[in-house]
Protein backbone atom coordinates (compact mmCIF):
# COMPACT_ATOMS: atom_id res chain seq x y z
CA UNK A 1 0.00 0.00 0.00
CA UNK A 2 2.79 2.38 0.80
CA UNK A 3 4.54 2.03 -2.53
CA UNK A 4 1.17 2.97 -4.69
CA UNK A 5 0.92 5.98 -2.81
CA UNK A 6 4.21 7.30 -2.65
CA UNK A 7 3.92 6.76 -6.43
CA UNK A 8 0.81 8.66 -6.64
CA UNK A 9 2.67 11.05 -4.88
CA UNK A 10 5.02 11.12 -6.37
CA UNK A 11 3.24 11.73 -9.74
CA UNK A 12 1.01 14.71 -8.26
CA UNK A 13 4.37 16.69 -7.76
CA UNK A 14 5.96 16.11 -10.74
CA UNK A 15 3.19 16.76 -12.76
CA UNK A 16 3.13 20.05 -10.26
CA UNK A 17 6.47 21.18 -11.22
CA UNK A 18 5.63 20.26 -14.35
CA UNK A 19 2.72 23.01 -14.69
CA UNK A 20 4.07 25.77 -12.22
CA UNK A 21 7.25 26.07 -12.39
CA UNK A 22 8.30 28.41 -15.64
CA UNK A 23 11.74 26.50 -16.69
CA UNK A 24 10.51 23.10 -16.39
CA UNK A 25 11.06 20.41 -18.48
CA UNK A 26 8.85 18.08 -17.09
CA UNK A 27 6.36 19.01 -20.12
CA UNK A 28 9.01 20.00 -22.73
CA UNK A 29 12.25 21.91 -22.99
CA UNK A 30 12.11 25.60 -22.29
CA UNK A 31 14.59 28.23 -23.18
CA UNK A 32 15.20 30.28 -19.89
CA UNK A 33 19.15 30.85 -20.17
CA UNK A 34 21.10 32.41 -23.65
CA UNK A 35 23.21 29.75 -24.75
CA UNK A 36 26.70 31.49 -24.01
CA UNK A 37 29.61 32.17 -21.60
CA UNK A 38 29.62 35.65 -23.47
CA UNK A 39 28.55 38.55 -20.50
CA UNK A 40 25.23 39.11 -21.93
CA UNK A 41 21.90 39.52 -21.15
CA UNK A 42 18.54 39.49 -23.03
CA UNK A 43 15.55 41.68 -22.00
CA UNK A 44 12.19 40.54 -22.68
CA UNK A 45 8.80 42.31 -21.87
CA UNK A 46 5.08 40.37 -21.21
CA UNK A 47 1.85 41.67 -21.82
CA UNK A 48 2.07 44.54 -24.57
CA UNK A 49 1.36 46.34 -26.72
CA UNK A 50 -0.23 49.08 -23.92
CA UNK A 51 -0.58 52.68 -25.47
CA UNK A 52 1.71 54.69 -22.63
CA UNK A 53 4.43 52.14 -21.59
CA UNK A 54 5.58 50.57 -24.32
CA UNK A 55 6.03 53.65 -26.64
CA UNK A 56 8.31 55.44 -23.62
CA UNK A 57 10.03 52.00 -23.65
CA UNK A 58 10.35 51.83 -27.55
CA UNK A 59 11.68 55.24 -27.32
CA UNK A 60 14.39 54.55 -24.46
CA UNK A 61 15.49 51.31 -26.03
CA UNK A 62 15.94 53.71 -29.79
CA UNK A 63 18.46 56.16 -27.95
CA UNK A 64 20.40 53.43 -26.22
CA UNK A 65 20.53 51.02 -29.51
CA UNK A 66 19.10 47.90 -27.59
CA UNK A 67 16.98 45.36 -29.13
CA UNK A 68 15.11 43.23 -26.92
CA UNK A 69 11.66 40.67 -26.78
CA UNK A 70 8.28 41.12 -26.40
CA UNK A 71 5.92 39.09 -26.01
CA UNK A 72 2.57 40.87 -27.03
CA UNK A 73 -0.82 39.44 -25.87
CA UNK A 74 -3.06 39.21 -29.61
CA UNK A 75 -5.98 41.03 -28.05
CA UNK A 76 -4.01 43.84 -26.91
CA UNK A 77 -1.77 43.49 -30.40
CA UNK A 78 -5.60 43.86 -31.76
CA UNK A 79 -6.50 47.22 -30.32
CA UNK A 80 -2.66 48.93 -30.68
CA UNK A 81 -1.34 47.13 -33.63
CA UNK A 82 0.42 51.02 -34.67
CA UNK A 83 2.49 50.15 -31.68
CA UNK A 84 2.90 46.39 -32.22
CA UNK A 85 4.24 47.39 -35.83
CA UNK A 86 6.76 49.78 -34.67
CA UNK A 87 8.19 47.27 -32.37
CA UNK A 88 8.89 45.06 -34.94
CA UNK A 89 9.72 47.67 -37.39
CA UNK A 90 12.41 49.21 -35.14
CA UNK A 91 14.28 45.11 -35.25
CA UNK A 92 12.46 43.81 -31.94
CA UNK A 93 11.81 40.44 -31.53
CA UNK A 94 8.29 39.74 -31.24
CA UNK A 95 6.81 36.67 -29.48
CA UNK A 96 3.61 35.50 -28.56
CA UNK A 97 2.22 35.58 -25.11
CA UNK A 98 -1.48 33.83 -26.35
CA UNK A 99 -4.34 35.62 -26.96
CA UNK A 100 -6.65 36.27 -23.83
CA UNK A 101 -3.96 35.77 -21.18
CA UNK A 102 -4.88 33.35 -18.95
CA UNK A 103 -3.28 30.48 -17.43
CA UNK A 104 -2.85 27.08 -19.42
CA UNK A 105 -2.49 24.80 -16.84
CA UNK A 106 -5.78 23.79 -16.41
CA UNK A 107 -7.06 23.99 -19.70
CA UNK A 108 -7.73 21.82 -22.45
CA UNK A 109 -5.82 20.82 -25.78
CA UNK A 110 -8.30 22.64 -28.14
CA UNK A 111 -8.38 25.84 -26.08
CA UNK A 112 -4.54 25.79 -25.64
CA UNK A 113 -4.33 25.32 -29.53
CA UNK A 114 -6.89 28.42 -29.74
CA UNK A 115 -5.55 30.97 -27.45
CA UNK A 116 -1.59 30.05 -29.32
CA UNK A 117 -3.04 30.59 -32.37
CA UNK A 118 -4.83 33.36 -32.14
CA UNK A 119 -2.23 35.11 -30.62
CA UNK A 120 0.20 34.21 -33.70
CA UNK A 121 -2.32 35.48 -35.87
CA UNK A 122 -2.99 38.16 -34.51
CA UNK A 123 0.93 39.48 -34.40
CA UNK A 124 1.52 38.16 -38.08
CA UNK A 125 -1.77 40.65 -39.28
CA UNK A 126 -0.16 43.84 -37.02
CA UNK A 127 3.19 43.38 -37.71
CA UNK A 128 4.16 41.23 -40.93
CA UNK A 129 6.34 39.40 -38.85
CA UNK A 130 5.49 35.38 -37.51
CA UNK A 131 6.78 34.62 -34.10
CA UNK A 132 9.01 31.48 -33.45
CA UNK A 133 9.27 32.44 -29.60
CA UNK A 134 6.08 31.69 -27.36
CA UNK A 135 5.58 32.52 -23.48
CA UNK A 136 2.46 31.00 -21.47
CA UNK A 137 1.25 33.82 -19.40
CA UNK A 138 2.88 33.50 -15.81
CA UNK A 139 4.99 29.95 -17.21
CA UNK A 140 2.22 28.19 -16.38
CA UNK A 141 1.68 25.04 -19.00
CA UNK A 142 -0.24 21.57 -19.28
CA UNK A 143 1.32 18.50 -20.85
CA UNK A 144 0.49 19.59 -24.91
CA UNK A 145 1.47 23.54 -23.80
CA UNK A 146 4.89 23.38 -25.21
CA UNK A 147 3.96 20.73 -28.39
CA UNK A 148 0.95 23.03 -29.67
CA UNK A 149 3.44 26.02 -29.57
CA UNK A 150 6.09 24.09 -31.36
CA UNK A 151 3.83 22.29 -33.92
CA UNK A 152 3.45 25.98 -34.80
CA UNK A 153 6.78 26.86 -35.02
CA UNK A 154 7.17 28.45 -31.58
CA UNK A 155 9.99 27.89 -29.28
CA UNK A 156 8.68 28.02 -25.62
CA UNK A 157 10.62 30.55 -23.52
CA UNK A 158 10.84 31.22 -19.79
CA UNK A 159 12.83 33.25 -17.84
CA UNK A 160 15.89 33.36 -15.27
CA UNK A 161 14.81 36.48 -13.33
CA UNK A 162 11.76 38.41 -12.82
CA UNK A 163 11.68 41.15 -10.80
CA UNK A 164 7.99 41.92 -10.06
CA UNK A 165 7.89 44.92 -11.94
CA UNK A 166 3.96 44.24 -11.53
CA UNK A 167 4.02 45.20 -8.44
CA UNK A 168 4.23 48.70 -8.89
CA UNK A 169 7.43 49.63 -6.39
CA UNK A 170 8.58 52.12 -8.53
CA UNK A 171 11.20 52.85 -11.21
CA UNK A 172 14.23 52.91 -8.74
CA UNK A 173 13.79 49.87 -6.99
CA UNK A 174 12.70 47.86 -10.61
CA UNK A 175 15.70 48.83 -12.32
CA UNK A 176 17.75 47.79 -8.65
CA UNK A 177 16.24 44.99 -8.74
CA UNK A 178 17.07 43.70 -12.58
CA UNK A 179 20.83 45.11 -12.27
CA UNK A 180 21.72 44.03 -9.10
CA UNK A 181 19.93 40.23 -10.14
CA UNK A 182 21.39 39.84 -13.36
CA UNK A 183 23.98 37.18 -14.32
CA UNK A 184 25.68 36.40 -17.41
CA UNK A 185 23.08 34.73 -19.69
CA UNK A 186 20.04 35.55 -17.74
CA UNK A 187 16.60 36.06 -19.67
CA UNK A 188 15.19 39.04 -17.72
CA UNK A 189 11.59 39.35 -17.57
CA UNK A 190 9.71 42.90 -17.14
CA UNK A 191 6.17 44.25 -18.56
CA UNK A 192 4.85 46.56 -20.56
CA UNK A 193 1.30 45.81 -19.87
CA UNK A 194 -1.19 44.67 -18.01
CA UNK A 195 -2.72 41.03 -18.67
CA UNK A 196 -5.65 41.68 -17.35
CA UNK A 197 -6.20 45.37 -17.69
CA UNK A 198 -5.84 47.18 -21.64
CA UNK A 199 -4.38 50.30 -20.16
CA UNK A 200 -3.28 49.44 -16.75
CA UNK A 201 -0.07 51.35 -15.46
CA UNK A 202 3.57 50.21 -16.43
CA UNK A 203 4.66 53.42 -16.60
CA UNK A 204 7.20 52.88 -14.08
CA UNK A 205 9.18 49.77 -15.88
CA UNK A 206 9.21 52.17 -18.78
CA UNK A 207 11.40 55.16 -16.32
CA UNK A 208 13.22 52.17 -15.36
CA UNK A 209 14.64 51.58 -18.55
CA UNK A 210 17.33 53.93 -19.39
CA UNK A 211 18.95 53.52 -15.90
CA UNK A 212 19.09 49.77 -16.52
CA UNK A 213 20.42 49.78 -20.01
CA UNK A 214 23.52 52.33 -18.59
CA UNK A 215 24.55 50.17 -15.32
CA UNK A 216 24.24 47.40 -17.27
CA UNK A 217 26.32 48.61 -19.73
CA UNK A 218 28.52 49.65 -16.87
CA UNK A 219 29.14 46.53 -15.51
CA UNK A 220 30.17 45.33 -18.75
CA UNK A 221 26.72 43.58 -19.90
CA UNK A 222 25.41 43.81 -23.29
CA UNK A 223 22.10 43.15 -24.53
CA UNK A 224 21.68 39.94 -26.86
CA UNK A 225 17.59 39.22 -28.01
CA UNK A 226 16.72 35.75 -27.62
CA UNK A 227 18.82 32.67 -29.89
CA UNK A 228 17.03 30.95 -32.57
Amino acid sequence: MILPVAAALAATGTAAYGAFYRNSPVFGSVLHQLPTAAHDVSLTFDDGPNPYATPLILDALERANVKVTFFFLGRHVERWPDIARRAAAEGHQIGNHGYFHRKLHFRGISYVRDDIGRGKRAIEAACGVTPTFFRAPHGFRSPWVTPIARSMGQKTVGWSLGVWDTDLPGAEAIAKRTVDGARPGYILLLHDGDGYDPVGDRTQTAAAIPTIVSELHQRGYSFATLPR
